[in-house]
């Protein structure tokens, strides 16, 4: 067992998770798996509800900053399937090193910026490793309305790494603090890499 520091924020982590009420033991375990024994310095977690036709889905994603790592953990649930027929959670993690991380935008949402300074009614973190990415294509075309030639195809390549979006409204009054706050301690850890 490792011993903590007083910067070690796994205990506060841990409660935040249970705190969800959201399958606490899968992902708790599922988080201090690819945390590796490390120190978390900052954390999210982000409890969401899907969905699905007619019946209501759950996810949660956790992000946790080491002082050399950024954890990404999601968990879904899912109904019985032809493999699993009893309902299942699926875990994924993946560890990305700050020396990675090629960009953190941060995007605040100011309610009625007339009326002076207020708080962010929504904000999003969108974090780029090159770890993933989107190609947007659609057919090519020419300005002429009668032409028939195929003109092949036109796109767009977009990094898709990592986005969260939390508004006041729907997580709570504390979730665009909370989420600020982690996203300028990405910012600081990976300035320092």
């Amino acid at each position: 067992m490792r011993s903590r520091t007083a910067g070690d924020r796994a205990a506060e982590l841990r409660a935040a998770i249970d705190q969800t009420g959201y399958y606490p033991d899968v992902v708790g375990d599922g988080v201090r798996a690819a945390v590796a024994g490390e120190e978390v310095t900052a954390f999210y977690v982000h409890h969401e509800p899907t969905f699905d036709r007619d019946e209501v889905r759950r996810h949660i994603t956790v992000v946790a900053l080491t002082p050399t790592r950024m954890i990404l953990c999601h968990t879904d649930e899912h109904a019985g399937d032809d493999l699993l027929p009893e309902p299942y959670t699926s875990t994924s993690t993946e560890a990305i090193r700050l020396s990675s991380v090629r960009s953190v935008v941060v995007t605040r949402m100011i309610a009625n910026p007339t009326a002076g300074p207020t708080p962010p009614a929504e904000a999003v973190v969108t974090v780029g490793w090159g770890g993933g990415g989107r190609v947007d294509l659609e057919p090519a075309g020419c300005d002429d309305p009668d032409c028939d030639a195929d003109h092949g195809y036109t796109g767009v390549i977009a990094p898709d790494d990592f986005s969260l979006r939390v508004s006041a409204a729907a997580d709570g009054g504390d979730a665009v603090p909370r989420l600020l706050a982690f996203a300028e301690s990405l910012s600081a850890a990976t300035h320092q890499q």
